[in-house]
């Protein structure tokens, strides 16, 4: 996703009725953010969508092929999991030939992408390719708890 959602641990938790606005947004409450909830939990986020996904997610609940409260099934339960998910994003990477940017800046293999090598494509995009956007703006696109943490992982491509 486009918003640089953490594909692994979020998405699979992610259910129908998590979806606002006609499909433009999608609401994680703080219960299914990653690595919450703590003492520090984060308050519940709304994250907007394009509206490429907005218009393939209505498409996709229209023909989904299972009825289940999870945004996303499996053939074998209610809910993909963790193993599923990276598998469909490595099979759809390699049949569209994605070739993800590396936290080095070059670029992988279709066979590299996984679920976390897609933030960092959301991030080394930001950061390279669109106007204005500063590390403070990665870091709330990917929602680190931590500035340290989005400058620890992302300072040397902003200064290439």
């Amino acid at each position: 996703m486009d918003g640089g959602m953490p594909l692994q641990g979020e998405l699979e938790e992610v259910d129908v009725d998590h979806l606002r606005d006609g499909n433009t947004a999608l609401y994680l409450p703080t219960s299914i953010q990653k690595d919450y909830p703590t003492d520090s939990s984060p308050p519940p986020a709304t994250l907007e969508l394009a509206n490429d996904v907005s218009r393939l997610l209505s498409s996709y609940l229209t023909n989904r092929w299972k009825d289940s409260d999870a945004l996303f099934p499996s053939r074998s339960s209610d809910r993909i999991t963790t193993e599923g998910v990276r598998n469909v994003v490595k099979k759809l990477a390699t049949e569209a030939g994605v070739r993800p940017y590396l936290l080095d800046g070059s670029r992988g293999e279709p066979e590299q992408v996984t679920p976390h090598t897609l933030r960092h494509s959301v991030a080394y995009r930001m950061t390279t390719a669109e106007d204005g956007n500063e590390l403070y703006d990665v870091r709330n696109r990917l929602r680190h708890r931590s500035i340290t943490t989005t400058e620890q992982v992302y300072d040397h491509i902003r200064r290439r």
